[in-house]
């Protein structure tokens, strides 16, 4: 372990044992002086802590094996531990103690409070399995997440691995009816479905970016297999507008979705984005959040100074848009905050993007002109705030070399960094915003140790730069200064000036713009059309915005342009676009529907079932509705505002129900209607029918269940050598066997989620010779009718006890033998079977 930059190390063992095996290594984000060793979880499950930047530890041993540690983003001492088990612990202590929170807790669907957005500081957010297997959204203390404290801000389940809680928003997701419902919570109110164009029919949602109070977010159509489209929202990321069609996807290492879009930083709004046109890959570029997209221009020049000849729009530059998960190596392409109008990509000049004939390129002026710089891949790293880049090329083979660039990639020095070639494994550029310092590690050949070299550019500047070592830089679209709404002027150093950055490194200055037509997109459900105007689409009625509120208050009517999203600009136009309150009139109830809070049409006797009543259109402040469950029970309420939690309801009978719900006010009325299946667990299934029969005489079978009643069942019946099942609704069946032998019947009972089924064997005899009086064998012999039995006697209790034992071992619940009565029949002459009938009672019900 090293604390001066990769000068010196220090064997970790010596202070830790020497027998410790560690497996993580986490340094507090608030405090860097602390540090938590995780041990080898199958050799033993210890933390050994620092607060001393590793000068000595502290070893605690745990109760629980970790997975994953989540610090608190301002309370150095506050973490959150997931164990290997599914469960979620919190220490107040930085991992001194440990207190459990929740089991059954989804993988990374935990996360801790936003400041502004959530008052406690402490609480946690966090998606739970129930028992049967449903997730739920909770949130709770981190001391105190007791049943009793825990809440349930969405209600009703929620798809699993769904919950996502980002700065002012949380967002889960609902299946019904086979297609995905997306919502969301802006600052912790209630939550709301996101609103697509209805057009849209999305079977895949991921969520951008949060920031500057909108929602950027990337949504797969149901037609769509390897693009997505981008969709950016209002402030309460509720509305969504269609921003870019059909931008590329592809699938990570792990079988994570990634986009192909990369947000520029430290310049707000500028995006680049790989759209796919027919069948050909093109990268864009936006410099306002995705109002306007443009193709970039391809480089006059290649790297030998000979021209370029690409015409916009058949030939541009293509760029990759993919970020190295590794933190040791370099994506292929980066640019930093503080070095806000440099971007380093690679990518190729043609008609679309190839992976093959790759290039670097560099633009110095935020994406409005190209450079190339290398004609094949290499590793660029950042320092001294972008004021040196360094590359080192993307190679299998050893290298001892690499290059160096102090204004801004129009020029590059190569040096040496090792004597002996090394194969170099990554690259890690040192924290810190001022530092030269970086370090490069591999291996001289395939078998040898690790090496670490450290590069230190420090003593190539002699002074750090003055405010007179600057010049200005404006940032500009073409030669369109005003970019979201503002001119904003960059102070970058002077190429020729060779100094260490220093405080004016990146500083800004910026002056808002007069409003203009080019400040504001469509509003949600209106389109651009080839004049420019936003004009409502085909499937938007604007009068609908109004739905929510109600008579005598007031609502903004869209004018169908909404200003984007951190837009700075004033005056101007602004007026004239900007929504306008308006009162809200009154309207009849319209599109009502009741639908249960999981989205499926079925409940369980005896439990909760939650009904979530929506009403598309109408005044929900003085409206009266009434329920009917349809099982002799209903209920009122006077506004749908005292229903926003569902209305919980428990059947305590099973079949199916017919819920009824009517709206009214004094404009109108509405009305809907849900069948619901109400069923209970099936738990044993037993087939009855006779033990011997003959041919062709019918028989009846029957499946009887405990309990009796458990709602709309299907029956699946197998019999004699056939292979093909009967299926039917009802209980019993009647068949006949049209030859001798021994035959197996199995029936299959399934209620919902549940199969069960019962087997039993009968015999089949050919015609009886002749049957008697039974238990009579002076009257064998005598012609007589078939299946005469005598009269019903009680079993004697000797005989009754021994039955009812061997009963239990194939029926679990208690048995009592009533009655018997037997029969004698005569198969073939001198042969004779005795058949014996059992009434038995089952607990309270005879069978």
């Amino acid at each position: 372990m090293s604390t001066d930059y990769g000068t010196t190390y220090e064997k970790l063992n010596d202070k830790v044992g020497l027998k410790t095996i560690l497996s993580y290594l986490y340094v507090c984000p608030t405090n860097k002086r602390k540090i938590m060793l995780l041990t080898d979880p199958e050799i033993e499950s210890s933390l050994l802590i620092s607060s001393d930047e590793g000068a000595t530890y502290q070893k605690y041993r745990l109760n629980f094996y970790i997975q994953s540690l989540l610090f608190h983003p301002k309370q150095e001492d506050w973490i959150l531990a997931y164990s290997q088990d599914q469960k979620l612990y919190s220490s107040a202590e930085f991992g001194r103690r440990w207190q459990l929170i929740q089991e059954g807790v989804v993988p990374n669907r935990f996360y801790w409070s936003v400041m502004g957005s959530n008052k406690e500081p402490d609480l946690v957010h966090l998606e739970a399995r129930t028992v049967d297997g449903h997730s739920q959204y909770l949130t709770c203390r981190m001391q105190n997440c007791t049943e009793a404290n825990r809440n349930k801000p969405f209600p009703g389940y929620i798809d699993p691995d769904s919950l996502i809680v980002q700065d002012d928003y949380v967002f889960v997701q609902l299946t019904s009816g086979g297609r995905p419902h997306y919502y969301v919570s802006y600052r912790r109110n209630a939550f709301a479905q996101m609103k697509l164009p209805k057009y849209a029919l999305p079977k895949d949602m991921h969520v951008i970016s949060t920031d500057e109070n909108q929602v950027f977010a990337a949504v797969q159509e149901w037609n769509q297999n390897d693009t997505y489209n981008l969709y950016i929202s209002d402030t309460r990321g509720v509305y969504f507008t269609l921003a870019l069609e059909n931008v590329q996807s592809s699938r990570g290492p792990e079988g994570n979705i990634m986009i192909d879009l990369y947000e520029v930083a430290g310049i707000k709004g500028m995006f680049l984005a790989n759209k796919k046109i027919d069948n050909q890959v093109k990268t864009f570029i936006t410099y306002n959040k995705g109002r306007d997209w443009r193709l970039l221009q391809a480089p006059d020049t290649d790297l030998r100074g000979d021209p370029v000849h690409c015409l916009l729009p058949y030939c541009s530059l293509h760029l990759h848009l993919k970020v190295s998960e590794n933190p040791y190596t370099s994506g292929i392409i980066a640019s930093r905050d503080t070095a806000p109008s440099i971007i380093v990509a690679s990518g190729n000049i043609g008609s679309e993007l190839s992976d093959s004939d790759i290039s670097m390129f560099v633009s110095s002026d935020a994406g409005n002109t190209w450079r190339q710089i290398f004609e094949e891949e290499h590793s660029v790293l950042y320092l001294d705030q972008g004021g040196v880049l360094v590359a080192m090329k993307h190679t299998s083979l050893p290298i001892r070399h690499l290059w160096l660039s102090f204004d801004e990639g129009r020029s590059w020095s190569k040096y040496s960094f090792t004597s002996i070639p090394l194969f170099v494994d990554g690259v890690l550029g040192e924290p810190g915003e001022e530092t030269l310092i970086m370090t490069v590690f591999g291996h001289f050949s395939h078998r040898s140790e690790w090496q670490l070299v450290k590069v230190d550019y420090k003593s190539i500047f002699d002074r750090r730069c003055a405010e007179e070592d600057y010049r200005p830089w404006q940032l500009h679209s073409q030669g369109e200064a005003c970019i979201m709404g503002a001119k904003r002027i960059y102070k970058k150093r002077k190429s020729e000036r060779k100094c260490m950055q220093g405080k004016y490194a990146g500083a800004m200055e910026s002056e808002p713009c007069v409003c203009t037509e080019a400040d504001f997109d469509c509003d949600y459900g209106y389109e651009r059309h080839s004049n420019g105007q936003c004009l409502p689409a085909f499937w938007f009625n604007p009068s609908s915005l109004s739905k929510d509120c109600s008579l005598g208050q007031s609502y903004l009517n869209s004018t169908g342009y909404r200003k984007v999203v951190s837009n700075n600009c004033t005056d101007g136009v602004r007026e004239q676009y900007t929504a306008k309150p308006q009162k809200c009139p009154g309207k009849a109830p319209r599109g009502l529907r009741i639908v249960t809070a999981d989205g499926k049409l079925t409940a369980e006797q005896g439990h909760n079932v939650t009904l979530m009543v929506q009403l598309e259109e109408g005044d929900v402040q003085r409206t009266l509705i009434q329920v009917d469950f349809g099982d002799g029970i209903a209920v009122s309420y006077v506004n749908l505002s005292s229903m926003e939690d569902g209305i919980k309801h428990v059947y305590h009978n099973v079949g199916i129900f017919r819920v009824t719900v009517q709206v009214d006010n004094s404009l109108g009325s509405d009305s809907a209607v849900l069948y619901l299946h109400v069923t209970c667990p099936l738990e044993h299934v037993h087939l009855s029918l006779p033990f011997v029969t003959t041919k062709n005489k019918e028989v009846n079978a029957t499946a009887v269940l405990w309990p009796s009643q458990v709602g709309t069942l299907t029956y699946v019946w197998w019999y004699g050598n056939n292979t093909e099942p009967l299926i039917t609704l009802e209980g019993s069946i009647s068949f006949r066997f049209t030859s001798e032998g021994m035959n197996t019947i199995t029936v299959q009972v399934s209620a919902g989620n549940a199969i069960l089924q019962d087997t039993k064997t009968i015999a089949v005899y050919g015609e009886c010779l002749c049957a008697c009086t039974p238990c009579r064998p002076q009257a064998q012999g005598r012609q007589c009718n078939c299946w005469q039995p005598e009269a019903a006697r009680p079993l004697p209790r000797e005989q009754r006890v021994v039955v009812e034992k061997e009963l239990s071992r194939v029926w679990s619940p208690p048995l009592r033998v009533m009655w018997f009565t037997c029969t004698v029949m005569a198969t073939r002459p001198g042969e004779h079977l005795s058949v014996c009938v059992l009434k038995v009672a089952l607990l309270h019900s005879l069978t």
